[in-house]
């Protein structure tokens, strides 16, 4: 980031930045640098923990922007506490805070998060600041999400999605089918593989939901990046609303790729994909689901409904099964070159797919 802002990529002008590290010496950063082929001159580096000292040196630079690594290292002469503490945190984020409101120049500060994921430090911190944004991602995966959670002047929908390389993070070009594994052709593969469309601040993806149903198992039921609670209502809505006999199955539900599945426009691809494996019946994959399912086997109508057909449509989608109630909206769109099956309940879903 302070590299792409000395470069001038948004500005069209080169452009000082000081990123000031209170955790690595610069020769750390520098060889870092290096290995990302890192060559703006207009980068400065320095290693400090005094927030006087360094809002002393950088005055002469008039930077266009200054970088903390990290606000829990530095500390402010003549407050109590260690460094990271408390009145520590608060005091060096207000003097920090004071400074660009005087100079107009940009302060970013990196934080350490605790196990909970929340911002370590008191809460404070972020009312005192104008934006936050928190970086995630699973260790098992080389995608990172940038996720804004608060933002003074503009939105908090939007959501940024990165991959970590050997020169770095690189956006990705199309996030919204990064979850999905590679496509085979209609064949006894696609039993029990349903695709949902989930959306994510203002992102929209695709996501592969695996079923498995088991006669005679000794384990009656394991989910993977699904809620249980949901899981056993949609199960038990098929079962119960759909005339299907799952109670002497083994059901084994998971999220590919690792993503926890929190959207109920994917319960219709769970329902999916479980009848899917119960019945034998290979889903095509051309075929995608959105819709909530509930308790009486009906499909509710999801919000953004046009976001999600627009990007199956320009995945290539050929069919997608919504709710009636969705395809009469007034909201959603009509594509020549995907088709939009509405249906009412399960039992028309089931007429419609694995017939």
């Amino acid at each position: 980031m302070a590299s792409l802002i000395a470069e001038g990529h948004e500005l069209g002008k080169a452009a000082p930045v000081v990123y000031v590290s209170g955790e690595e010496s610069v020769q750390q950063i520098g060889s870092r640098a290096d290995r990302m082929k890192i060559e703006t001159e207009d980068l400065f580096l320095y290693a400090s923990t005094d927030i006087e000292d360094i809002l002393e040196k950088i005055q002469s630079l008039n930077p266009q922007a200054l970088i903390i690594d990290s606000i829990q290292t530095v500390y402010l002469q003549g407050v109590a506490g260690s460094a990271g503490g408390i009145m520590q945190v608060k005091e060096c984020t207000q003097a920090l805070l004071r400074f660009a409101k005087k100079t107009n120049v940009p302060v970013l500060l990196i934080g350490h998060v605790t196990k909970s994921g929340d911002i370590a430090g008191p809460r404070v911190l972020e009312h005192i600041v104008d934006v936050v944004l928190y970086m995630e991602g699973e260790k098992s995966s080389a995608h990172r999400l940038l996720r804004s959670v608060k933002n003074r002047f503009g939105s908090t929908d939007e959501l940024g999605v990165f991959e970590m390389l050997q020169s770095g993070l690189q956006a990705v070009s199309n996030p919204s089918e990064m979850y999905l594994s590679e496509q085979y052709s209609d064949s006894e593969y696609l039993a029990g593989l349903a695709v949902a469309v989930i959306m994510d601040g203002s992102r929209t993806f695709l996501i592969e939901i695996q079923a498995l149903c088991v006669s005679e198992s000794t384990i009656s039921r394991q989910v993977n990046g699904v809620p249980p609670s949901r899981a056993s209502m949609i199960i038990s809505v098929l079962a119960k609303q759909a005339g299907l006999k799952l109670q002497e199955n083994a059901i084994f539900l998971n999220v590919v790729s690792g993503v926890f599945l929190k959207d109920t426009a994917g319960d219709l691809a769970i329902a999916a994909a479980i009848c899917s494996s119960f019945l034998e019946f290979p889903i095509p994959n051309s075929i995608a689901f959105i819709g909530e399912i509930g308790l009486g086997g009906e499909l509710r109508q999801v919000p953004q409904m046009d976001k999600r057909i627009h990007t199956l449509a320009k995945l290539g989608y050929k069919k997608c099964i919504v709710p009636k109630s969705a395809k009469t909206s007034p909201g959603t769109p009509s594509f020549e070159d995907i088709k939009i099956i509405g249906c009412k309940d399960l039992k028309e879903v089931i007429s419609n797919v694995f017939k």
